[in-house]
């Protein structure tokens, strides 16, 4: 990765829906230039997939919680399958000590959270879980 690369990781980070136009104009490269360096930067996986942030609004409405999810050892990879496949859950960490993974979900009520929350403990392999609801985000980088 070079400075042009670099930039334009950063300017994609800022919106990854800006233009292959608008990028050659601020990295001062001609489009096709803007377009074999994404293409490469995904077939080298440093670009993995384009996303966007919702809006602050939106996101506030929004409850959260982190779902600590015990899973029967042997079934691990299929409740891994099927948590994947829960819009609700935004994010999925394996980890250490008693429980086997973290999932954070989002849901737009609590009536919804309770229902997502005994999907997941219904889930083939899960064996128990353990909830806390985000009160409040104090710091997010």
């Amino acid at each position: 990765m070079d400075k042009i690369d670099t930039k334009l990781l950063s300017l994609l980070s800022e919106d990854s829906r800006i233009s292959t136009s608008e990028l050659s104009r601020k990295l001062n490269v001609s489009r096709s230039t803007v377009q074999g360096r994404i293409d490469r930067l995904r077939r080298n996986k440093i670009i993995s997939r384009f996303t966007i942030d919702v809006g602050t609004e939106y996101e506030q409405s929004l409850i959260r919680a982190h779902v600590l999810i015990q899973v029967e050892q042997a079934l691990t990879g299929r409740a891994l399958t099927n948590l994947q496949k829960l819009p609700e859950v935004t994010a999925i960490f394996s980890v250490s000590g008693e429980y086997d993974m973290i999932a954070v979900v989002a849901a737009r009520s609590t009536s919804e959270l309770n229902h997502l929350l005994d999907n997941i403990a219904a889930l083939h392999g899960v064996v128990r879980t353990n909830s806390s609801v985000i009160l409040e985000t104090k710091l997010r980088r």
